[in-house]
């Protein structure tokens, strides 16, 4: 999707409802808002088939490219899915730096293959940092997954 780039405006990352990347962001498109989903492409095995399926590079999150105006936010923030736009201060959202977007576009646009933790090999010996499994620790005994961005 071509973006103008408006000097008052600036991409805000959005928080989405688990697994409402993609619906969230079809409802901000037909709305009429720019919007920057990353992706990835996961071998996924069924019984019958193997298949690449759609996922975002980060699950629950999803950029829009708005102005910075509480009636921009509300418009976001009404959409199905929508949960909260982030925010580093209490005055409003924090915008990401346009610099950071274009290097993920850049990244995307080349379709290599990737590794996003590509520091951790099988055989590591790994402790889990957050979530219900704090403190545990473990042996990463298969990466298989491969990535390939999409757009």
């Amino acid at each position: 999707m071509k973006i103008s780039m408006d000097a008052n405006q600036n991409y805000y990352a959005l928080y989405v409802k688990s697994r409402h990347e993609f619906v969230t962001q079809s409802e901000l498109v037909r709305k009429g808002t720019n919007t920057f989903l990353p992706s990835v492409k996961i071998l996924r095995q069924w019984k019958d088939r193997n298949k690449f399926v759609d996922f975002p590079l980060f699950p629950g999150y999803l950029f829009v490219y708005i102005n910075a105006k509480p009636e921009e936010y509300l418009n976001v923030l009404r959409t199905k899915g929508a949960v909260r736009l982030i925010s580093t201060e209490i005055d409003g959202p924090t915008p990401v730096p346009t610099e950071e977007i274009n290097s993920l576009k850049l990244i995307i646009a080349s379709e290599q293959n990737f590794d996003i933790y590509p520091h951790l090999k099988e055989g590591t010996i790994v402790r889990i940092k957050r979530g219900p499994l704090k403190g545990a620790v473990g042996i990463i005994r298969n990466k298989a997954d491969q990535y390939v961005f999409r757009s």
